[in-house]
């Protein structure tokens, strides 16, 4: 396979059931791959070789799920800013995890092929990754680098997975729809992690709305509410730029903010539901659990409303605090019923979707790969991009306490946290927002 090429385009082999079901039980994944039709993949000598940058959790298992998708995937390169990252990552490619609750098994050396020269730390890991000779990168490090990475990714001519969400600012969303128009031009794909935009339940549930099953929507609701998170301390050798990378959910600049960094899947499926971002904002927000100064900048709770282009208001709900109830959901309401979206609608019409699927993280690599084998690369840059921006709009509202059009997010605000520069050693300064006094840019 020529990785110098601008694209890359995978051939399609003929793959029969017995065969296809044959090299899936090799790979210990016949329940969720059964379901699916041999067309969307290939088997034999070709191989997708494919790269990770960001190997931490969510790296890992995006890395994972696109293993699942495709006999034909191959672990090709690491990089992560932190070397023990990227061992930890490969001693859960090389050893599996056993004693995990979900336990995962090795790799054998047709699925890895990552060696030691193509394992690359610090902050220009991603560049060599890119470089390695992969088809495909995936792109799972803190979301402040989507926009620096994804474009590297594209001008190199590499396809890409890129982890949701894709910019931490207004800067950041201009510049993912740019590298999305050029993506199109050399005909690279850009798949998100949005993976409820491939659950089936997800896709019946919104066809029937957009059908007309509920009727014209009139509003909803959007819930995140889960308990806290990691947090990974600190350490006498790190430096303020170390420890805020190393804990990178609780700066804003790192991760957006959880409005941004989580809750964009609901915010994203309401999106789909109306057609596209809304018009404006208004929200509010604060830190009552969260109150250490170890959290950084980043609030532990919002509440937003958005209003869309047909008058419609939805709220919107995240929080992650401590031994409080949880609700991870997207309620639509219409004229002629309600809709949950991830498979249920009452009203004029009864429906509820019953049928197994798999794992909408798993099917999303999928698509990507299939959409690449046909010539046809899926880009959501534009999509994910808005979407980011939506949640953007509802933590800007909140930070500052005003409402604040879409519009005017995308196209006037001056709003970009990029550091000064990307080395170990200080880091942006923490202010904690408040709205009333912190100024909209």
């Amino acid at each position: 396979m020529n990785t110098k090429q601008a694209s890359v385009t995978l051939p399609q082999t003929a793959l029969t059931r017995r065969s296809f079901l044959g090299a899936a039980a090799a790979l210990g994944a016949v329940p969720l791959l059964s379901r699916l039709p041999a067309a969307a993949f290939a088997a034999g000598s070709d191989r997708i070789k494919v790269g990770v940058i960001g190997t931490g959790g969510r790296g890992i298992g995006a890395m994972r799920n696109c293993l699942d998708s495709d006999p034909s995937v191959q672990v090709w390169a690491l990089g992560d800013i932190f070397p023990d990252r990227v061992e930890s990552a490969l001693k859960n490619f090389t050893e599996g995890t056993p004693k995990a609750r979900t336990p995962l098994p090795p790799l054998g050396p047709d699925r890895l092929a990552v060696t030691k020269e193509r394992c690359f730390s610090g902050f220009d890991a991603y560049k060599q990754v890119i470089n390695s000779g992969v088809d495909l990168v995936i792109l799972a490090a803190p979301p402040h680098f989507r926009p620096l990475h994804l474009e590297a990714a594209i001008q190199a001519g590499k396809h890409v997975f890129a982890e949701k969400p894709v910019a931490v600012d207004p800067a950041g969303v201009r510049k993912i729809i740019s590298i999305g128009e050029l993506a199109a031009q050399k005909k690279l794909a850009i798949v998100a992690g949005t993976q409820r935009r491939h659950a089936p339940n997800y896709i019946e549930t919104m066809k029937r709305i957009h059908d007309g099953a509920i009727g014209e929507l009139v509003g909803g609701q959007c819930y995140w509410l889960q308990q806290g998170l990691w947090h990974r301390g600190r350490q006498p050798e790190w430096t303020e730029m170390e420890y805020q990378i190393r804990n990178w959910l609780y700066f804003t600049w790192l991760s957006g903010d959880h409005i941004v960094e989580q809750h964009v899947h609901n915010i994203d499926v309401m999106n789909w539901a109306f057609g596209g971002p809304p018009v404006k904002a208004l929200g509010m927000g604060g830190r009552q659990a969260r109150t250490d100064p170890k959290y950084g900048d980043a609030y532990d709770h919002f509440s937003v409303e958005f209003e869309y282009a047909n008058g419609a208001r939805i709220q919107s709900f995240c929080r992650q605090t401590p031994n409080t109830q949880g609700r991870v959901n997207e309620r639509i309401v219409g004229t002629k019923g309600v809709a949950m979206a991830d498979g249920k609608i009452t009203g004029a019409t009864n429906w509820k979707y019953d049928e197994d699927a798999p794992s909408a993280l798993m099917l999303e690599h999928v698509d990507l790969i299939k959409s690449i084998r046909d010539g046809a690369p899926l880009n959501h840059a534009k999509r994910i991009a808005e979407s980011t921006l939506t949640a953007i709009l509802g933590r800007t509202s909140a930070y500052t306490g005003k409402e604040i059009k879409f519009e005017w997010l995308l196209e006037r605000s001056t709003q970009d946290l990029t550091p000064a520069k990307y080395a170990f050693g200080d880091a942006p300064p923490v202010q904690v927002p408040v709205p009333g006094v912190t100024p909209l840019v």
